[in-house]
């Protein structure tokens, strides 16, 4: 008899542990199903952060925004503000809906190889500072490039050629650029006020752009026929592709008296 009561007292102990484990077991997984159902706040993309784009720049743009996500989808290393980050560059495109991590941040020197869109090609433009905003445009800039053509020439079915007048308009209204090389200096020869013909020395860098194949084209032919300049755009600047000014358009009584 008291072998039995000490058998069912050991059944009932161990039927009780087997319940304690089973309870413990389950509040395991509900605290763990609770921590990764946790919301965490991560820094992300907005709108494309081009490769070499400054953090500082990005963020005037209002290209970062913080946002709550699951913590079991909080990217490792998220970071949750820009303060860690705030004098680098971008290494590479980050896109918009990426968590910001501070791997894909780093300095100029960083970026050992061309960063290029997918869809895109490079070029690159030698310019003079004048013509390329007096030094402004950085990697990640976006510009309009002008052409002026001087005395452009059309060639007419018979095979002749005439002369027309004087012409700028804009070539591309809005392409990134991805990278400034190192600026060397050359001379040209002017006339001054008094008609003396004298040497000044020019800087002048080249910036290379994000393009696709046919604005590649037009670029590389603008550029061995034109004299180009680059706009720096804002965020909200509004460029088009329109007809272009020429002489009279600038100095319409003059041009047209002219003509007359």
């Amino acid at each position: 008899m008291a072998r039995r009561s000490m058998l069912l007292i050991v059944a009932v102990l161990i039927a009780a542990l087997g319940t304690a484990i089973i309870v413990l077991y389950v509040r395991g997984i509900d605290d763990r199903a609770t921590q990764g159902q946790e919301l965490v706040e991560v820094l992300t993309a907005t709108s494309v952060i081009e490769a070499g784009e400054t953090v500082s720049a990005a963020q005037e743009a209002g290209k970062f925004q913080a946002k709550e996500v699951r913590r079991d989808d909080m990217v490792a290393g998220a970071l949750d503000s820009t303060e860690a980050i705030a004098d680098l560059v971008a290494l590479g495109t980050i896109y918009p809906g990426e968590q910001v991590i501070s791997e894909r941040f780093g300095t100029f020197g960083s970026i050992e190889n061309l960063v290029i869109p997918d869809d895109k090609m490079a070029v690159s433009i030698e310019l003079t500072d004048f013509e390329r905003v007096a030094g402004f445009v950085n990697p990640g800039s976006e510009v309009a490039i002008f052409g002026t053509a001087a005395t452009p020439v059309r060639r007419l079915p018979d095979g002749t050629e005439q002369t027309l007048s004087s012409v700028t308009r804009i070539i591309m209204s809005r392409i990134p650029v991805i990278g400034v090389g190192t600026t060397s200096v050359t001379s040209r020869t002017v006339t001054d006020e008094g008609g003396a013909q004298v040497t000044e020395e020019v800087p002048r860098t080249i910036l290379t752009v994000a393009v696709t194949q046919e604005e590649a084209e037009k670029l590389v032919l603008a550029d061995r026929t034109l004299e180009l300049t680059f706009a720096l755009l804002g965020g909200e600047t509004k460029s088009r592709d329109e007809a272009g000014v020429n002489p009279v358009d600038i100095l319409p009584e003059t041009f047209r008296g002219a003509a007359g």
